[in-house]
């Protein structure tokens, strides 16, 4: 694949005054007049300046210049600086054009074992992302952070209003596991909550997640992709969203939600929409915050620990008693990073999918099992397999 023929370069003004030594945008490699060869890369930037997705009015647009003027003058971090900011997809004739750009990059580029980091656009470029992993054909999950859910299945609407409808209809699908994060019940309509509820895939409140943004790890942690709409976040975080809101995730804990997904070894993708500069600060509070979340999802990257199986002496293997069905459960304990796993039994036709029987957990989901009670985790899993 010619990369030249599908990408703008990225405007060499944002390369003055940087730090020679110390800045982000000095550390890595950035397309400003060809794109060079791409092995031997981990990371690749890709900007978005398609607005097609979105009703609202703004320049839209201009949101990954923004977005690299503030990440390009942050400090480089601890990790490596193989990273490639590819610059922007050109857009296509019709917005389905540039869908299928998006898809075709990211397909090349996750095959080389290169991770897309996608910027700008608007949300339903997610589907574009997940149309990426089509011609794997394997099961793979989704993890979509979003105050809203964008279930209408009316053709009548935009399409960053309906594509997670969309997801769920692609045929062939091979979606295992859709988890939404975040969502406000007062911007969602019951049925739809209902709706991904009876797919058995995993919603989870603004507040429930909150409580203890800790307690979302191992979601994230079974993630293969994930995509973060901005007006998620508050408004006094970001207000650069056409419809930015009170309430939602601070900053940091988006943040933090970025730092699991660069630790999860098994997510090789990452979205970020629906910035909108027009609504911006005049200090671009927006571009700064989205900047220090893709900051830290490559210091994640670059603190991946390989798994090296469960049946190794890396981790603790624990069995639980119990007085019913089932009589025991197994736990894994990663003895580098403390994390847990729980073994789910899945159907003979599931061989295939083994790699879902051993799924990420809480260590208050051992707790549960060693109370007598069988953990919530392992039902949903259950139910999911069954």
């Amino acid at each position: 694949m010619d990369l030249n023929l599908l990408f703008d370069s990225v405007e060499e003004e944002l390369l003055e005054g940087l730090d020679e030594a110390h800045s982000f945008g000095k550390a890595i490699t950035i397309n400003t007049y060809n794109v060079p060869d791409i092995d031997g890369y981990d990371i690749a930037l890709i900007g978005l300046t398609e607005t097609r997705g979105s009703q609202a009015k703004g320049d839209l647009e201009k949101a990954a210049f923004f977005i690299r003027k503030k990440l390009y003058n942050l400090k480089k971090g601890g990790g490596g600086n193989r990273i490639i900011d590819l610059g922007n997809i050109r857009n296509g004739i019709n917005l389905v054009d540039t869908y299928e750009r998006v898809t075709e990059v990211c397909h090349f580029l996750i095959t080389r074992n290169i991770l897309p980091v996608i910027f700008g656009g608007t949300h339903d470029f997610t589907l574009a992302q997940y149309g990426a992993y089509q011609t794997f054909e394997k099961l793979i999950s989704i993890m979509n952070v979003d105050a809203t859910v964008d279930l209408n299945d009316s053709e009548a609407v935009m399409p960053n209003e309906r594509f997670v409808y969309d997801i769920l209809t692609k045929e062939p699908n091979y979606l295992f596991n859709y988890v939404h994060l975040g969502y406000q019940s007062y911007l969602s309509e019951l049925s739809t909550l209902e709706t991904l509820e009876t797919l058995f895939f995993d919603t989870v409140r603004l507040g429930a997640a909150k409580e203890d943004i800790k307690k979302m790890e191992p979601l994230v942690r079974e993630a293969d992709m994930l995509s973060f709409d901005l007006g998620s976040i508050q408004d006094q975080y970001c207000p650069g969203h056409f419809d930015s809101r009170v309430f939602g995730f601070t900053g940091e804990e988006a943040c933090q939600i970025c730092w699991y997904a660069g630790l999860n070894s098994k997510l090789s993708s990452i979205g970020f929409h629906e910035y909108y500069p027009q609504f911006d600060s005049d200090q671009f509070k927006t571009a700064s915050v989205v900047a220090t979340m893709m900051w830290y999802f490559v210091e994640g990257y670059y603190n991946r620990k390989d798994d090296k199986g469960f049946g190794t002496n890396d981790y603790f293997k624990y069995e639980v008693s119990l007085e019913n069905e089932p009589s025991s459960i197994i736990f894994y304990k990663s003895k580098m990073t403390e994390k847990w796993w729980i073994e789910v039994p899945y159907p003979d036709e599931y061989h295939k999918f083994a790699r879902n029987a051993i799924v990420p957990c809480n260590y208050s989901d051992y707790e549960t099992a060693n109370r007598g009670n069988i953990p919530e985790r392992w039902i949903e899993m259950q139910t999911k397999f069954g």
